[in-house]
């Protein structure tokens, strides 16, 4: 990777960025000349995101710095510009009928995605803390105002100030490690840092509390407190995008400091990331188990999941990289698709969201039957679909570098998460409900859920075919 000062190059390499951020200042616009323009600001989305991910796809190349080594183009960051701008696609297109439903259809929720998204790339495609930050503030704050978007629900609002409140916690903890590791090594650029840095009590403290606030974001244990609340509270579509994008980006930023940046195997930086995913595993998964609700039964399933990722952190080694980051791009389908299916289940008042609500769906609603449970039984890591593989690719680089507990640790609660997600099938294969069978399919979202489930079925089958991508050979 060679460092060279800007060039105009540097703008088309990162176009799906710019043009994301246009797209999110075209809907502000658009709102400022006409009122009530939401109609007109979900198609200027939808078709921003669409020519995001033409261009994230043409502008695939090796590992190239930008602007000066504070970023970085390359197969990386593509891969992660695709899996965050088809989530946004995947999620605006499920979010219409919803947000209609609940009477909160407005402009600014399309906008707020848009910047949300432009964070996230900003932390996968930067190679410096500088830019990390960034791009971690430009897509909390918008979660900040979507966790809160049903402005009359007390439990909305509850769920945004625990949000802000906690993530500006976080935020505390991201830069005071920053301030340690750049006094300690004199650069706030990663790809500049070195291993050796790890032998000075001030640079590890200041790489704990980097840790802290990173591990806050992906809601791993115990920093995890958050998730459940805040997963409730917000508006289910946006608890979808929350939970899938907005944890990918995280682990995109923890790829980009210890798998990309400094080299930790074998370190105490190591046991204390192994010692995360195992708390998150084991308290994600036997908290699930608990649950009567199917949106904070998804939340502890979130955290496990991020316990299950940071198994192949904990391990530092190039399988790792390559087994989250196909996880997190089959997590996407899977989650987006459970929560769009939840989100038509859902009714005003928090109605239909149990578990019991879901009772005899598969004869009332056999279509979306079927396709949750493709993705409870992806989550699960029944082959073959792409969770398995997910799992198997991460759980097989902690057994490469020596964690074989920790793959032990991994199988054990997935087992224990089947209980869970296959109490939600038998609910709906095997239990009789005399509830009305009166659930609105609008036909967008019910071709995006298909496209997710079909996706996830995909990656199961022809995981190599994701692979090859990772790996630049496509």
């Amino acid at each position: 990777m060679t460092m060279n000062a800007f060039n105009p190059l540097d703008l088309w390499y990162h176009s799906p960025l710019v043009v994301i951020i246009l797209t999110g200042l075209a809907v502000l616009v658009a709102e400022g000349i006409r009122r009530n323009s939401a109609a007109l600001s979900f198609s200027i989305s939808l078709a921003g995101l669409f020519l995001a991910g033409v261009l994230a796809l043409l502008t695939v190349g090796p590992d190239q710095a930008t602007f000066g080594g504070m970023m970085v183009h390359g197969v990386f960051g593509r891969y992660f510009s695709l899996v965050f701008v088809v989530a946004g696609i995947l999620s605006i297109i499920t979010s219409r009928e919803y947000l209609a439903r609940m009477n909160i259809h407005r402009s600014e929720y399309y906008a707020l995605v848009l910047f949300a998204i432009a964070g996230m790339i900003l932390m996968a495609s930067g190679t410096d803390l500088v830019v990390l930050f960034l791009g971690i503030e430009l897509m909390s704050v918008p979660f900040y105002v979507l966790a809160g978007f049903m402005r009359t629900k007390s439990t909305s609002n509850e769920a945004a100030l625990k949000y802000f409140l906690l993530g500006a916690f976080a935020t505390g903890f991201l830069l005071y490690g920053i301030a340690l590791v750049y006094g300690t090594a004199g650069t706030t650029n990663i790809s500049a840092m070195k291993s050796s840095l790890l032998n000075d009590r001030v640079f590890l403290i200041g790489t704990g509390l980097i840790i802290v606030a990173l591990a806050f974001k992906v809601a791993a244990v115990p920093f995890h407190m958050w998730a459940p609340d805040v997963y409730e509270g917000s508006p289910t579509s946006v608890t979808g995008f929350m939970a899938t994008a907005g944890k990918s980006a995280a682990f995109a930023a923890i790829i980009v400091f210890f798998l990309r940046g400094i080299e930790f195997a074998g370190t105490s930086v190591s046991t204390a990331l192994a010692v995360l995913a195992a708390a998150s595993m084991i308290v994600g998964n036997v908290t699930a188990i608990a649950q009567n609700s199917v949106k904070r039964m998804l939340a502890y399933s979130s955290i496990a999941h991020a316990g299950y990722m940071l198994s192949g952190v904990a391990a530092g080694n190039a399988e790792g990289q390559t087994g989250i980051m196909f996880y997190l791009g089959a997590y996407t389908f899977m989650n987006i698709g459970a929560f769009t299916i939840v989100g038509l289940m859902e009714r005003e008042d928090d109605k239909g969201l149990l578990f019991d609500d879901y009772a005899g769906l598969s004869t009332r609603q056999p279509a979306l039957a079927f396709l949750m449970s493709v993705f409870m039984f992806s989550l699960a890591g029944i082959p073959p679909l792409a969770g398995f593989f997910g799992k198997y690719y991460v759980f097989l680089a902690a057994v490469k570098a020596d964690m074989t507990w920790l793959a032990i640790f991994g199988v054990l609660t997935s087992l224990i998460s089947v209980y869970y997600y296959l109490r939600l099938v038998v609910q709906m294969y095997f239990r009789d409900s005399d509830q009305p069978s009166g659930v609105r399919k609008p036909p967008g979202v019910l071709i995006a859920t298909g496209i997710a489930a079909l996706m996830v079925v995909l990656f199961g089958v022809q995981p190599s075919l994701i692979l090859r991508f990772i790996a630049g050979l496509l």
